[in-house]
């Protein structure tokens, strides 16, 4: 499938799926399940409020989600508490399949949320969005249910940013923009018209899911997107508009941070695929410079989660 062809055939805006009954019905008719997971770490102020409009419109006026959780990456504030409040399963990442390591991340949280995860269909979320609505949800639910061949749908949506006192409506996605929207378009130019790559609203099918490496930390979203190109095509990935999301913009600093994990899984990725001689540049200290000339130093390296499937194949056979 060519990408223009994809784009046209695979882009969904989340009001085509708005008729809640319908999905319900497909939902049914398919007798599958759906979970929907949100990875939280200290978000006490927005959790609350995304669980309980999700509970509220999905689980009690719709039978649209059947599992409603979080894997909580050591909150130190009341985020556990608020979810709970709310009426979602909790779960710590830690306790996870806590013999397959502690690395911590967004990357982990996802992965180990498979372990947990009762649903045929899984819908990852943000839970540091303050705009959430319902058609969060049922916007990435709909391509799954029309069509099977879709493996994995990606959110898409404007992304304002605050600048002192002024919010300006775009200018959101500065990763996405800076880095890896021009790595797409130099190395894989297949996937140049997935609008969010980095997306942190998304869904798919658990069972290949589990059959899938998973990059740690802030790469798990352009390693899964790959990795899903690679085996299904384009014809397994799909996007849908979701209109507008807000939530706290990260410091400059931070996403330099982040695009250092990215860049280390770009590199793997393509090393993978022999474009790149991985020894020739992986490094994990990364130096920020502070005052008087001084440079601090983090260590941040990007690890590979095994597919689950293995993992559980490997205990069932007792090793």
């Amino acid at each position: 499938m060519q990408r223009e062809k994809w784009f046209k055939e695979r882009t969904y805006f989340s009001s085509d799926f708005k008729f809640l009954p319908k999905l319900e019905k497909m939902k049914q008719e398919k007798e599958l399940t759906v979970s929907v997971c949100l990875p939280t770490l200290n978000v006490e102020d927005t959790v609350g409020e995304i669980i309980t409009t999700i509970r509220r419109e999905f689980i009690e006026k719709n039978n649209l989600v059947d599992q409603l959780m979080i894997v909580d990456g050591n909150s130190t504030d009341r985020t556990i508490e608020r979810a709970k409040k709310a009426g979602a399963e909790v779960y710590l990442q830690d306790e996870i399949l806590s013999g397959a390591g502690k690395q911590g991340g967004k990357g982990e949280a996802l992965w180990k949320s498979l372990a947990v995860a009762r649903g045929d269909l899984i819908i990852w979320l943000d839970s540091d969005v303050s705009n959430f609505k319902p058609h969060f949800v049922y916007g990435l639910l709909g391509p799954l249910l029309i069509n099977q061949e879709i493996v994995l749908v990606k959110g898409f949506y404007r992304r304002p940013i605050r600048r002192g006192n002024e919010i300006e409506k775009e200018g959101g996605g500065r990763v996405t923009e800076i880095l890896v929207r021009p790595w797409l378009n130099l190395f894989y130019p297949q996937l140049s018209m997935i609008i969010q790559p980095l997306s942190g609203e998304y869904g798919g099918r658990k069972e290949i899911f589990k059959t899938l490496p998973f990059f740690t930390g802030y790469a798990v979203e352009i390693g899964l997107l790959v990795e899903v190109w690679r085996q299904f095509g384009l014809a397994g990935l799909a996007q849908v508009d979701l209109g507008e999301r807000v939530h706290k913009n990260k410091a400059t600093v931070e996403l330099g941070k982040m695009s250092f994990s990215i860049l280390q899984a770009l590199f793997t990725l393509l090393s993978e695929e022999k474009r790149v001689v991985k020894d020739l540049f992986y490094f994990k200290e990364y130096l920020l410079p502070e005052a008087d000339l001084c440079f601090r130093k983090e260590e941040i390296e990007v690890l590979i989660k095994p597919p689950l499937k293995e993992l559980e194949e490997k205990n069932q056979d007792g090793c």
